[in-house]
Protein backbone atom coordinates (compact mmCIF):
# COMPACT_ATOMS: atom_id res chain seq x y z
CA UNK A 1 0.00 0.00 0.00
CA UNK A 2 2.85 2.46 1.30
CA UNK A 3 4.45 1.60 -2.24
CA UNK A 4 1.20 2.35 -4.37
CA UNK A 5 0.97 5.71 -2.66
CA UNK A 6 4.08 6.96 -3.50
CA UNK A 7 4.13 5.57 -6.63
CA UNK A 8 1.29 7.81 -7.68
CA UNK A 9 2.91 10.36 -5.45
CA UNK A 10 5.64 10.69 -7.43
CA UNK A 11 3.02 10.16 -11.18
CA UNK A 12 1.73 13.87 -9.49
CA UNK A 13 4.54 14.85 -8.83
CA UNK A 14 5.69 14.01 -12.28
CA UNK A 15 2.68 15.79 -13.98
CA UNK A 16 3.15 19.29 -11.86
CA UNK A 17 6.44 19.12 -13.28
CA UNK A 18 5.32 20.07 -16.67
CA UNK A 19 3.24 22.91 -15.43
CA UNK A 20 4.99 25.89 -16.55
CA UNK A 21 3.22 29.45 -15.38
CA UNK A 22 3.23 32.57 -17.79
CA UNK A 23 6.20 34.03 -17.56
CA UNK A 24 5.83 38.01 -17.85
CA UNK A 25 8.56 40.11 -19.50
CA UNK A 26 8.43 44.00 -19.08
CA UNK A 27 9.52 46.69 -21.56
CA UNK A 28 8.84 50.33 -22.52
CA UNK A 29 6.98 51.86 -25.46
CA UNK A 30 8.68 54.76 -26.71
CA UNK A 31 10.96 56.42 -29.64
CA UNK A 32 14.69 55.22 -30.28
CA UNK A 33 16.51 57.25 -31.98
CA UNK A 34 19.35 56.33 -34.19
CA UNK A 35 22.62 57.14 -36.43
CA UNK A 36 23.18 55.55 -39.95
CA UNK A 37 26.76 54.49 -39.94
CA UNK A 38 27.20 53.09 -43.88
CA UNK A 39 24.43 50.36 -44.17
CA UNK A 40 24.22 49.63 -40.23
CA UNK A 41 21.91 51.53 -37.43
CA UNK A 42 23.47 52.67 -34.16
CA UNK A 43 22.08 53.57 -30.61
CA UNK A 44 22.57 57.02 -30.96
CA UNK A 45 24.39 58.51 -27.68
CA UNK A 46 22.64 61.48 -27.36
CA UNK A 47 18.83 62.29 -27.88
CA UNK A 48 17.30 64.42 -30.17
CA UNK A 49 17.26 68.06 -28.43
CA UNK A 50 21.01 67.64 -27.87
CA UNK A 51 22.40 66.10 -31.39
CA UNK A 52 23.54 67.82 -33.88
CA UNK A 53 23.90 66.12 -36.93
CA UNK A 54 25.91 67.11 -39.53
CA UNK A 55 25.50 67.90 -43.54
CA UNK A 56 24.67 64.69 -45.34
CA UNK A 57 23.57 62.76 -42.14
CA UNK A 58 20.98 59.93 -42.03
CA UNK A 59 19.07 59.63 -38.86
CA UNK A 60 16.19 57.32 -37.55
CA UNK A 61 13.52 57.49 -35.21
CA UNK A 62 11.40 53.78 -34.16
CA UNK A 63 8.13 53.56 -32.22
CA UNK A 64 8.41 50.34 -30.19
CA UNK A 65 8.18 48.27 -27.25
CA UNK A 66 11.68 47.43 -26.11
CA UNK A 67 13.48 46.28 -22.93
CA UNK A 68 16.68 48.32 -23.76
CA UNK A 69 18.66 49.74 -26.11
CA UNK A 70 19.77 46.02 -26.79
CA UNK A 71 16.86 44.78 -27.83
CA UNK A 72 15.70 47.80 -29.65
CA UNK A 73 13.48 47.93 -32.72
CA UNK A 74 15.84 49.82 -35.30
CA UNK A 75 14.24 51.64 -38.27
CA UNK A 76 13.20 49.64 -41.49
CA UNK A 77 13.52 50.01 -45.14
CA UNK A 78 15.95 52.09 -46.95
CA UNK A 79 17.95 54.98 -45.50
CA UNK A 80 20.08 56.50 -48.76
CA UNK A 81 20.73 60.22 -47.74
CA UNK A 82 21.06 60.79 -51.88
CA UNK A 83 17.41 59.29 -52.19
CA UNK A 84 15.79 60.71 -49.39
CA UNK A 85 16.93 64.16 -49.98
CA UNK A 86 17.00 64.06 -53.91
CA UNK A 87 14.37 66.91 -54.07
CA UNK A 88 16.25 68.72 -51.63
CA UNK A 89 18.83 70.80 -53.21
CA UNK A 90 21.87 71.92 -51.02
CA UNK A 91 22.25 75.56 -50.32
CA UNK A 92 24.95 77.58 -48.43
CA UNK A 93 25.32 78.34 -45.41
CA UNK A 94 22.93 75.70 -44.46
CA UNK A 95 22.67 71.83 -43.70
CA UNK A 96 20.68 68.76 -44.88
CA UNK A 97 19.71 65.99 -42.85
CA UNK A 98 17.59 62.71 -43.85
CA UNK A 99 15.53 61.41 -41.49
CA UNK A 100 13.55 58.17 -41.63
CA UNK A 101 10.30 58.03 -39.36
CA UNK A 102 8.88 54.42 -38.41
CA UNK A 103 5.84 54.29 -36.63
CA UNK A 104 6.24 50.53 -35.75
CA UNK A 105 3.94 47.63 -35.92
CA UNK A 106 0.13 47.36 -34.93
CA UNK A 107 1.35 45.13 -32.08
CA UNK A 108 3.28 48.10 -30.66
CA UNK A 109 0.89 50.53 -31.11
CA UNK A 110 -1.07 51.80 -27.61
CA UNK A 111 -4.77 50.55 -27.32
CA UNK A 112 -7.29 51.89 -29.87
CA UNK A 113 -4.41 53.82 -32.31
CA UNK A 114 -3.08 52.56 -35.66
CA UNK A 115 0.89 53.44 -36.78
CA UNK A 116 1.35 55.61 -39.62
CA UNK A 117 2.70 54.35 -42.65
CA UNK A 118 6.88 54.73 -42.68
CA UNK A 119 7.74 58.12 -43.69
CA UNK A 120 10.95 59.83 -45.22
CA UNK A 121 12.14 63.36 -44.94
CA UNK A 122 15.07 65.94 -45.83
CA UNK A 123 15.38 68.77 -43.64
CA UNK A 124 17.35 71.72 -44.44
CA UNK A 125 18.41 73.75 -41.70
CA UNK A 126 21.08 76.01 -40.04
CA UNK A 127 24.10 74.35 -39.32
CA UNK A 128 24.17 74.01 -35.39
CA UNK A 129 20.56 72.82 -35.82
CA UNK A 130 19.50 69.73 -33.89
CA UNK A 131 17.36 66.81 -34.65
CA UNK A 132 15.00 68.11 -32.56
CA UNK A 133 14.63 71.25 -34.87
CA UNK A 134 14.86 68.92 -37.88
CA UNK A 135 11.50 66.94 -37.13
CA UNK A 136 10.05 70.04 -35.74
CA UNK A 137 10.47 71.00 -39.53
CA UNK A 138 9.06 68.30 -41.10
CA UNK A 139 7.10 66.02 -38.96
CA UNK A 140 4.91 68.13 -36.19
CA UNK A 141 3.43 68.20 -34.45
CA UNK A 142 5.62 67.01 -31.69
CA UNK A 143 4.92 65.85 -28.50
CA UNK A 144 7.40 66.00 -25.24
CA UNK A 145 6.54 65.76 -21.23
CA UNK A 146 7.77 67.57 -18.56
CA UNK A 147 11.49 65.54 -18.80
CA UNK A 148 11.69 66.81 -22.79
CA UNK A 149 11.15 63.37 -23.15
CA UNK A 150 10.00 62.83 -27.20
CA UNK A 151 6.58 61.67 -26.87
CA UNK A 152 5.28 61.50 -30.53
CA UNK A 153 6.31 62.41 -34.23
CA UNK A 154 3.57 63.91 -36.01
CA UNK A 155 0.83 63.31 -33.51
CA UNK A 156 1.35 59.79 -33.20
CA UNK A 157 1.13 58.03 -30.25
CA UNK A 158 -1.76 60.13 -28.94
CA UNK A 159 -1.25 59.64 -25.69
CA UNK A 160 1.64 58.01 -23.18
CA UNK A 161 5.09 58.47 -23.35
CA UNK A 162 7.53 55.55 -22.14
CA UNK A 163 5.63 53.84 -20.36
CA UNK A 164 6.09 50.26 -18.97
CA UNK A 165 4.06 47.55 -20.92
CA UNK A 166 4.10 43.87 -19.57
CA UNK A 167 3.40 40.66 -21.86
CA UNK A 168 3.22 37.44 -21.51
CA UNK A 169 6.39 35.56 -22.90
CA UNK A 170 5.42 32.00 -24.95
CA UNK A 171 5.49 28.80 -22.89
CA UNK A 172 3.87 25.48 -23.12
CA UNK A 173 0.40 24.87 -22.51
CA UNK A 174 0.22 23.66 -18.51
CA UNK A 175 -0.04 19.83 -18.55
CA UNK A 176 -2.96 20.06 -16.32
CA UNK A 177 -6.59 21.26 -17.72
CA UNK A 178 -6.68 24.75 -17.50
CA UNK A 179 -8.99 27.44 -16.19
CA UNK A 180 -11.30 28.40 -18.82
CA UNK A 181 -11.61 32.22 -19.96
CA UNK A 182 -13.12 34.02 -17.25
CA UNK A 183 -12.94 31.58 -14.45
CA UNK A 184 -10.22 31.31 -11.64
CA UNK A 185 -6.91 31.59 -12.39
CA UNK A 186 -7.45 33.82 -15.63
CA UNK A 187 -5.74 36.86 -13.82
CA UNK A 188 -2.88 35.39 -13.70
CA UNK A 189 -3.11 33.29 -10.85
CA UNK A 190 -2.42 29.49 -10.16
CA UNK A 191 -5.54 27.71 -12.17
CA UNK A 192 -7.93 25.52 -10.51
CA UNK A 193 -6.01 22.54 -12.25
CA UNK A 194 -2.71 23.74 -10.38
CA UNK A 195 -4.30 24.13 -7.28
CA UNK A 196 -5.81 20.93 -7.33
CA UNK A 197 -2.89 19.20 -8.38
CA UNK A 198 -1.29 20.17 -5.28
CA UNK A 199 -3.68 19.33 -3.14
CA UNK A 200 -3.62 16.22 -4.27
CA UNK A 201 0.04 15.67 -3.88
CA UNK A 202 -0.68 16.52 -0.32
CA UNK A 203 -2.92 14.12 0.27
CA UNK A 204 -1.05 11.53 -1.34
CA UNK A 205 1.64 12.05 0.54
CA UNK A 206 -0.53 12.38 4.08
CA UNK A 207 -1.32 8.93 3.12
CA UNK A 208 1.83 7.51 2.55
CA UNK A 209 3.30 8.73 5.90
CA UNK A 210 -0.32 7.58 7.28
CA UNK A 211 0.61 4.06 5.60
CA UNK A 212 3.99 4.12 6.79
CA UNK A 213 3.34 4.62 10.40
CA UNK A 214 0.67 1.96 10.61
CA UNK A 215 3.09 -0.57 9.95
CA UNK A 216 5.30 -0.16 12.56
CA UNK A 217 5.07 -2.14 15.15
Amino acid sequence: MVRRALTLLLAALAVLAGVTLPAQAAGYRYWSFWDRDGNTWTYATQGPATARPSDGDVQGLRFAVSEDSGDAARPRGAAVFEVICARTPAREGMKRVALVIDFGTPRDAPSGETPPARRTACARLAPDATTAEALAEVAEPLRYDTNALLCAIAGYPRKGCGEQVSGTADRPTPALQPAAEGEAGSDGGPSVGLVAGIAAVAVLGAAAIWQARRRRP
